[in-house]
């Protein structure tokens, strides 16, 4: 078995991995569309939300960031990730998680027009059919060397354009963040294939929920590699990746390509909470 890692990460220091790809052409589309301002939405330690805010600042966009927490309002200096938004022009607008939940719906959306003005829309985890497309182009015509394609999953936007792109000989194995078989309806419905499947077997319990085994692999990685990954995607993704080869579960002789995704500026945020949990810190 052949393992590589395909350095997404390294695209652009703030703007990274698959934000890169999602941003891509829905920048393009809000600039043909003559829209100045995007908004969108996120967590408090969102790479979506950082990457956009970055990517606005370096376009000449206005950002606004939806975020989920009302609490956090009073909390931005403290968060990494909000301070770095913030830092970078963007205007936060604290919700509940109650209104949070109707962020995909046409009244709330209307009301944020009605409060921010005319904006170009970008969803939470910037999956949308222009993020799928900016994916399509994650893989290149070197990369039919693969026989498996690995990818942590989100919201499924980077998988569904990795399965698009992917060529008949390659499986794309999704490794998701949180736990559920909702993603696997969601990506039936964007693409025909069916060379696909997605495992919550290292969730580690779901969305940014860590412990000791994954730090301690985390850090042994980078030491032996020099290689950092981020603890709700890419580590977990290559943690499943190895645990599954321990099974057989990769062909005799496969060749595996792992995207990493980036992700990287979360781990700060993520360091403050582990160090409240008394837990060991992930190295930067």
């Amino acid at each position: 078995m052949e393992f590589y890692i395909k350095r997404e990460d390294q695209i652009h220091p703030f703007v990274s991995g698959n934000k890169y790809r999602k941003l891509k052409y829905n920048l393009l589309e809000a600039k043909n569309k003559q829209k100045t301002t995007l908004l969108t939405f996120g967590g408090a330690f969102s790479n979506h939300i950082a990457a956009t805010a970055a990517a606005g600042n370096e376009f000449n966009f206005k950002t606004i960031g939806v975020i989920r927490g009302e609490e956090l309002v009073d909390k931005v200096v403290e968060n990494p990730t909000l301070a770095f938004a913030k830092a970078n022009g963007m205007q936060l607008h604290f919700i509940s998680r109650g209104q949070y939940n109707q962020k995909e719906l046409q009244p709330f959306i209307k009301q944020l027009r009605n409060q921010f003005g005319d904006f170009y829309l970008v969803p939470e985890g910037g999956t949308n059919p222009l993020a799928i497309k900016g994916c399509e182009e994650i893989l290149t015509k070197e990369d039919a060397f693969f026989d498996y394609i690995c990818v942590p999953v989100g919201t499924g936007g980077t998988m569904a354009g990795l399965i698009n792109s992917s060529l008949p000989h390659q499986r794309i194995i999704g490794f998701s963040a949180l736990k559920g078989d909702f993603l696997e309806k969601k990506i039936s419905q964007i693409t025909s294939k069916s060379n696909w499947e997605i495992t919550d077997q290292f969730s580690f319990g779901g969305y940014a929920k860590v412990d000791e085994t994954l730090i301690n692999f985390m850090n042994n990685f980078k030491s032996s590699n020099n290689i950092p990954l981020d603890p709700l995607y890419t580590g977990k993704m290559v943690f499943g990746i190895f645990e599954l080869a321990k099974t057989g579960f990769f062909s005799k002789n496969s060749r595996i390509l792992a995207i990493h995704t980036g992700g990287l500026q979360g781990i700060q945020g993520m360091n403050l909470q582990l160090k409240k949990r008394n837990l060991p810190l992930i190295e930067i």
